[in-house]
């Protein structure tokens, strides 16, 4: 029997997405709205107290997102990426990339808008590149309730649709040196794992990459860790969420859908979520050297944040030690 010697993998980076900082009471005050006031009146005061939290968290790496901490933001407060890069990096942080929100972006499903969404996309690629990241993460546009009339069909024809925009965009964006991923957000055309095996099967890999949501896959009803190893090779990049249990209800698809479905979500290691087969899943991964624990709105952010990354500690811990077990079984058969 040959000695075990197998290598410990790697620690991560951690990050997270600025939604984990969208409470109001982390900011004492009293409403979403409110913050998103507050913040757009003082957006340095906004992203330092940000900064600040994701240290104190172990957190070095961030994702922008919608407002208040989406990249116009950024701008305001510091005047470039450039320089938003330097205050990062003088607390040992980075950006690793940002989400398009449907409702801040042109809209997909709208004949003739592909001009204006490719120019969105350069737009936003052209900031990461000068901000030093290299992931775009957008979704597919959202479902509509079940029984609308005329009905919408999540069908061939669409996805098709949808592909031959996804490899505009990846393709444009590419030119920043910029990886445009797609997150699988509940309730979206993105969001059942036959949605995103049709759709990853439709898009070439080069251009188009994939970022699974550990939570809203189980919202579907699907299996993250299932989804994860049959999509290994394009997940640039992942979140890592829990859920409490699949959504049981058919929601009502308008503004207040994100809303509605926040009491499905739960922190880690609090849900249904395997973590220790996703942690093996995503070991595999090209996106594998960054964790992203993210926490719809956490009061308390940096507490859940280490609490996040001790569940994943554990987890990858876990799988590392399964490794080694069946090393050791395969060596003794030997």
């Amino acid at each position: 029997m040959t000695p075990l010697n197998t290598p410990t993998p790697p620690a991560p980076r951690f990050a997270t997405d600025l939604i984990t900082f969208y409470h109001p009471d982390f900011w004492e005050l009293d409403s979403a709205n409110a913050l998103r006031d507050w913040a757009f009146a003082a957006p340095d005061t906004f992203w330092l107290r940000v900064m600040d939290a994701s240290a104190e968290a172990g957190i070095t790496g961030l994702e922008l997102t919608f407002a208040p901490g989406d990249i116009d933001s950024a701008l305001r407060a510091f005047g470039s990426a450039a320089s938003f890069r330097r205050e990062l990096a003088a607390r040992g942080l980075s950006v690793v990339s940002a989400f398009v929100a449907g409702s801040d972006a042109p809209d997909w499903r709208q004949d003739g808008d592909l001009p204006a969404i490719v120019a969105d996309a350069e737009r936003r690629a052209a900031f990461l590149a000068e901000a030093g990241a290299e992931l775009l993460v957008t979704g597919l546009p959202m479902r509509t309730t079940f029984g609308t009339r005329p009905p919408f069909f999540a069908d061939a024809a669409y996805m098709m649709r949808m592909a031959d925009i996804a490899h505009m965009v990846g393709e444009a964006v590419s030119r920043y040196g910029v990886k445009l991923a797609f997150h699988t957000e509940s309730n979206s055309t993105l969001w059942y794992e036959r949605d995103i095996d049709l759709f990853m099967a439709l898009t070439d890999p080069r251009y188009v990459w994939l970022c699974p949501d550990s939570c809203h896959i189980a919202l579907g009803g699907g299996d993250p860790v299932a989804v994860a190893r049959r999509h290994s090779p394009r997940i640039a990049l992942a979140h890592w969420k829990d859920a409490v249990r699949p959504i049981d209800v058919e929601l009502t698809i308008d503004e207040t859908v994100f809303a509605q479905q926040q009491p499905y979500m739960t922190e880690l290691g609090t849900g249904i979520v395997d973590w220790r087969g996703w942690a093996d899943a995503m070991s595999g991964t090209p996106g594998a050297g960054i964790v992203l624990v993210e926490l719809d709105e956490a009061a308390d952010p940096v507490a859940a944040l280490r609490a996040g990354r001790a569940v994943v500690e554990v987890a990858r811990a876990g799988e590392a030690a399964g490794d080694r077990a069946a090393h050791v079984e395969r060596q003794g058969r030997a």
